[in-house]
């Protein structure tokens, strides 16, 4: 802190530094210290931060439900198959019928 700029000023400004409670992050079990997009096929573990630690929220069986879990993505992460387009009717004297 400067000794000219004014407490409010700073305490603003460290705030928008500092992380914000109830943030979550995925770490591999067993593996911690490694980035969580490595090794896809092995569990996480969901930790949600309290202003003081991170805490144990929730586990995840691979790299995909964790990234769905942190980022609220509803359902399994298949992709389900789109319904076919309705069918058109053909209108006006330049189409061919029906």
């Amino acid at each position: 802190m400067g000794s000219e700029e004014p407490l409010d000023r700073w305490a603003e400004r460290r705030n928008r530094r500092i992380r914000p409670v109830g943030q979550l992050k995925a770490v591999i079990i067993g593996h911690e210290d490694r980035p969580s997009h490595l090794h896809p096929n092995l569990p996480r573990l969901l930790l949600r931060w309290d202003g003081y630690q991170w805490l144990p929220e929730e586990y995840a069986e691979n790299f995909a439900a964790a990234q769905r879990l942190l980022h609220g993505i509803p359902g399994n992460g298949v992709i389900q198959a789109a319904p076919p387009p309705p069918q058109k009717k053909s209108v006006g004297r330049h189409r061919k019928p029906a």
